[in-house]
């Protein structure tokens, strides 16, 4: 059980399973296998902090079960899995997480092709 949020981990998200893993039921990853996946959490929750940096949110790893969605105000909420996440980000940035802004992919070099 984990002590600061006082629930069980009874389901790992899929986002956060290796993508070799093919026994969908598994439940948590522990011993040779949770280094690795804490690793490619680190990453996967760099990767959308700076995603959402253009919105002016961050995110992190919290005890390796959580993230925490935080905005420059310093309001912040608890996101179960990176499924739950986008919605949430939307919630808290008051508008649309939306990929294919032609301001976002300005910012991040991209293009948007006309349709």
């Amino acid at each position: 059980m984990c002590i600061l949020c006082g629930e069980l981990i009874m389901h790992v998200h899929w986002t956060d399973r290796p993508a070799h893993d093919g026994a969908a039921g598994r439940t948590v990853i522990a011993g040779e296998g949770q280094r690795d996946r804490m690793r490619l959490r680190l990453r996967r929750a760099a990767l959308a902090s700076q995603i959402l940096g253009y919105y002016g949110l961050s995110l992190q790893d919290w005890c390796g079960s959580r993230y925490m969605l935080a905005d420059k105000k310093g309001n912040t909420r608890i996101v179960y899995d990176l499924g739950d996440l986008w919605q949430q980000a939307s919630e808290l940035a008051h508008r649309p997480i939306d990929p294919l802004d032609e301001g976002f992919l300005a910012a991040f070099g991209g293009e948007r092709r006309p349709s």
